[in-house]
Formats: structure tokens, C-alpha cells, sequence
């Protein structure tokens, strides 16, 4: 087994609830009604924030969707975009294509 950091010992409630050691909270800027991830791991619990977000806008969290973004924020950093002055201009240059 590995050789492991000492920790803070937490105690598991009658509900399976925990509490979370004060410094974990504030490193992570963890307060009340957060939500964690919980991930079973060979021989161990993690425990990871999280943020959840309304299931019609889980598409822009996609893998897949991320990548676009990803290249679009590169192809602008490059300046490799084009902008218009009304979105009539917009359409025509579209059109173009």
C-alpha cells in the first residue's frame, strides 16, 4: 500500500453524512449546499467539487462541444475571424461562402 500523507479523520454519521475539515473547505472555496463528486477508486474515496448545470444546457459542457470552443478561442487569439457591422452584412458574408 502506499505511503500516504497523514490526514484529518473523519467520522461517518448515522445517515452516511461527513463533515469536511474546515482547511479542505477553504482551499476549495467550499461552503453549504456545494456539491462534490464522489469517485470510488480502487482502495479509495475521492471526493471532487463540482458544479452541476440545468440538463438543456449540458451540451456546451460536452467533450465534443468543449473542443470547438477550445479551437474557436485559438483561431481568434490568432486573429483568424472576421467581423460585420449588422447581421445583414453578417448573412451576405455567409453567403459568400
Amino acid at each position: 500500500m502506499p505511503v500516504r500523507k497523514p490526514g484529518v479523520a473523519i467520522r461517518i454519521g448515522g445517515k452516511r453524512q461527513i463533515t469536511l475539515p474546515r482547511e479542505a473547505a477553504r482551499r476549495f472555496g467550499l461552503a453549504a449546499g456545494d456539491e462534490l463528486e464522489a469517485r470510488i477508486l480502487d482502495d479509495r474515496i475521492e471526493l471532487r467539487p463540482m458544479v452541476s448545470v440545468p440538463k438543456s444546457q449540458a451540451w456546451f459542457w460536452t467533450p465534443e462541444w468543449q473542443a470547438k470552443e477550445r479551437e474557436a478561442e485559438e483561431a481568434r487569439k490568432a486573429g483568424r475571424y472576421r467581423q460585420f457591422s449588422s447581421a445583414k452584412k453578417l448573412v451576405a458574408g455567409l453567403r459568400k461562402k
